[in-house]
């Protein structure tokens, strides 16, 4: 099984080939390619390469399936006796990418 860990942004995801995954929103096209350059972590059956801190050689790229909206995140505050209440809520915005190639 091929897969990888690749820092995106301030975040760092696993991929593999064949899935699509969930990226912070970069308002991309529809059909465009992603690419990932910085590697933290490669396997390839037996073979791990572990980057310090990336993978030399390596990169990941896949097609943007399009944009999408994460769960609804609530932020709810009270005070109690003083009729105090807030209610915030949020939805991210995510780029879905399906992961093509791995090397």
């Amino acid at each position: 099984m091929k897969y990888a860990v690749v820092e995106n942004g301030r975040n760092q995801i696993v991929i593999k080939e064949g899935e699509a995954v969930l990226i912070d929103d970069l308002s991309p096209e529809e059909g465009s390619i992603h690419k990932w350059e910085k590697i933290l972590l490669f396997r390839d059956g037996d073979d791990l390469k572990v980057g310090q801190p990336y993978v030399k050689g390596s990169s990941a790229s896949g097609k943007v399936l399009g944009r999408v909206k994460g769960p609804k995140v609530i932020n709810f505050k009270k005070k109690r006796r003083k009729g105090y209440t807030r209610k915030v809520g949020h939805r991210q915005n995510f780029t879905r990418v399906l992961v093509e190639e791995i090397k």
